[in-house]
Parts: C-alpha cells; sequence; structure tokens
C-alpha cells in the first residue's frame, strides 16, 4: 500500500488492502480529471471494478464535483443497478450507469472506465473523420480506436449492446458528438489514455485552426508508435514495471489536495 492507503485503512475496516488501494487510486483520478479542466459540472463518470467482484463497481454519488469525491463516499453498485452502498445517501447518474455497467458486463479486462465530456474532444468527436494521426500523442491510438454513434442521453438500456459491440476489444472510443470514453487494466492506465487522447485533441484543434499544411505521417510509422506506446503500457500492467508518471501525479495530490484519500 503507499502512504495515502496506510493513513486510511481503518476507514474501511472490512476492506482487503487491495480494495482500500483502488478506492485510492479512483479518488485521485477524479481529483486529477477536475485538476486538469477535464470535468463537466456533476456529470460524466470514472468508474472501477471491485477487486474479485466481476458484478460490482465503485463510481462517484451524483451531485458532486469531482473535488469533492475522497475514497470513502463512493458508491458500490451491481451490474443491474442495485445500489449496494451508498455512504452519502445520493444515489448514481442513470446514464452513467448505463455507459459504465455495458463495459464492465462485457469487458472484464476493463477495470477502470473514464468517460469525459471535454470542448477538445466533442469538437473531434464532431468530426466525420474523428481523431487523426497527426502527432506522437495522436498515434498512440493507430488501430486501437472505436467509434460509436450518438443516441441521445445515454438512459436506454438497450444502447449498452451496441456501445459494447462497437468497442469490441479495443481500450479507446470516440464516443461522437458527445466524448470521449478509455478503459484500463488500472485506473492509472485508464487515466493516462484519456490524458494523452485529451491532448491529441487538443492539438488536432490547434492545427487545423491555424490553416497551416500537415505534415502527414506515414501508416508504417503510425504503426511503430503505436506498438512502442504498447510496450511501454504492457510493461506495466503485466510486467510490474513502476508507473512513475502515476506516482508523480499522485505525489501532487498528496500536496494539494490530500483529503482524496480519506
Amino acid at each position: 500500500m503507499t502512504s495515502a492507503a496506510q493513513n486510511t485503512a481503518t476507514a474501511w475496516p472490512a476492506a482487503d488492502d487491495q480494495t482500500l488501494q483502488m478506492r485510492i487510486d479512483l479518488a485521485a483520478a477524479y481529483r486529477l480529471i477536475h485538476r486538469l479542466g477535464l470535468d463537466d459540472s456533476i456529470y460524466t463518470h470514472i468508474s472501477v471494478r471491485l477487486p474479485g467482484r466481476n458484478d460490482r463497481f465503485l463510481i462517484n454519488p451524483y451531485g458532486l464535483r469531482f473535488e469533492e469525491v475522497t475514497a470513502s463516499n463512493l458508491v458500490t453498485v451491481d451490474l443491474d443497478g442495485n445500489v449496494i452502498d451508498d455512504p452519502m445517501g445520493l444515489g448514481i447518474n442513470p446514464a452513467g450507469f448505463t455507459i459504465h455497467s455495458a463495459v464492465h458486463a462485457a469487458r472484464h479486462d476493463a477495470i477502470c472506465v473514464l468517460h469525459t465530456h471535454t470542448v477538445a474532444g466533442i469538437a473531434v468527436a464532431c468530426q466525420k473523420q474523428g481523431l487523426l494521426p497527426l502527432n506522437q500523442w495522436s498515434l498512440q491510438f493507430t488501430g486501437c480506436l472505436a467509434y460509436h454513434d450518438y443516441e441521445g442521453i445515454a438512459l436506454d438500456l438497450d444502447e449498452r449492446e451496441r456501445l459494447v459491440a462497437d468497442l469490441g476489444d479495443k481500450f479507446v472510443m470516440v464516443l461522437r458528438n458527445h466524448g470521449m470514453l478509455t478503459c484500463g487494466r488500472s485506473v492509472a492506465e485508464a487515466f493516462k489514455l484519456m490524458h494523452n487522447l485529451e491532448r491529441s485533441c487538443r492539438a488536432q484543434l490547434a492545427v487545423q485552426s491555424s490553416g497551416a499544411e500537415f505534415i502527414p505521417l506515414s501508416d508504417a510509422v503510425a504503426r511503430k508508435t503505436a506498438g512502442q506506446y504498447a510496450t511501454f503500457y504492457d510493461a506495466i500492467e503485466l510486467n510490474g514495471v513502476p508507473d512513475s508518471e502515476w506516482a508523480a501525479f499522485k505525489r501532487m495530490l498528496e500536496r494539494t489536495d490530500p483529503d482524496f484519500a480519506k
């Protein structure tokens, strides 16, 4: 456990160390998404599957801004929408449940699911060609980017089947006219993918608005770069290489938002 987990272990005496750490990491992701300006009032969500439970996941209480989310006020919900534990009694956003339950039910490798509505992300999601392979950030998504057509606010549970069919085995999806979604084998991976996806969108809009001619990149370079990123992520998620970037982000939070781990 990290020092943050050690300091808060008494908050949930029935939980194991892995669950405590997952709660802390999820709360950290909420705070980081807020600090980076990627949140949307009380809307959008980040969820994480509970260790050893393919049928339950944690998500934010409906009504809290992301900077108010802590490790202890997260809501536990099952795949049928039953709230198992709700410390603040606020419930969950039905639209968030539709999207996140769909992915968790279909993709057991997607431990964390992160969805955003940002100006840059939505702007790219509105473009017919979607995300373009213009730079190092965006090249990492070559061959691993899915698209899902907009069907309205995600309140209809029957959309789940189409959403997961479009996602397939990919970890990143553009929700057309809506926003962005990333999955991860850990909270850290889902967050880092979203961080780079957002920067890719911002860079694309900046280049497009400049009116300058693009420098084309070959398919071979795009595939090579994507493979380099995949190797890097796999080393962390599969081989236990320390995740220095995630640790650095969490150190920042421990200085500026220490209550996230409470």
